[in-house]
């Protein structure tokens, strides 16, 4: 556009993107607006964004295996899908994803998020409960773990980010670790049975 707006000259620049993995294959797709100047040699150079829009898929949110209860997953993929939009809204439903793991996975008594991570520390890997630990010291976060679950804190996009982000290592260090144990020793004990039937079969 080059129309002088207050923002600046604009364009709209739309952006394709498919991943690699042949296993995965996706598209992401991307709208953005930037602002844009002429160089001295006449060409349109785009500088700095002001608005973008993630098309497709709607968030960066991870797609977690089904085994991961469906709540827990539901809480983490709205809290990415509305972090732009409402860092407080997202830190509340991570911290809401962050107390289902440690109820369902660890077992806590419900109460306080404070008092439901201190009660999972004997029961978690000392580095995962050091990050944990970690992140509650950030900012307006400890408020967080402290207020009421459905208590809305006001938090930077950052702290949000943060949280959002231990729910995902929280989800790996526990449903997806344990799903891959439950698999390498299925596969061990198949291997183990294969084995031993074939001896059986052999010659004396």
């Amino acid at each position: 556009m080059h129309i002088e707006t207050a923002d600046g000259k604009l364009a709209l620049r739309s952006q394709f993107v498919v991943c690699p993995n042949a296993e995965c294959h996706k598209a992401t797709v991307e709208v953005l607006v930037s602002q844009w100047r002429m160089s001295p040699q006449g060409h349109k150079n785009l500088t700095d964004v002001i608005q973008a829009w993630r098309l497709m898929p709607e968030s960066d949110a991870r797609p977690f295996p089904e085994y991961v209860p469906a709540p827990i997953r539901a809480d983490y993929e709205e809290a990415c899908l509305i972090r732009d939009k409402s860092a407080k809204a997202a830190a509340t439903l991570a911290r809401r994803a962050l107390q289902g793991i440690l109820r369902d996975f660890y077992g806590v008594k419900p109460g306080r998020l404070v008092d439901e991570i201190d009660a999972a520390q004997e029961h978690m890997d000392g580095e995962l409960w050091d990050a944990v630990h970690g992140v509650r010291k950030v900012g307006n976060i400890g408020a967080h773990m402290e207020a009421d679950i459905n208590l809305i804190v006001d938090v930077d996009p950052d702290e949000a980010q943060l949280l959002i982000e231990l729910v995902e290592t929280m989800i790996e260090e526990t449903y997806v670790r344990r799903a891959d144990r439950h698999e390498r020793l299925r596969k061990v004990k198949a291997l183990a049975a294969a084995k031993d039937q074939a001896r059986g079969k052999g010659p004396t």
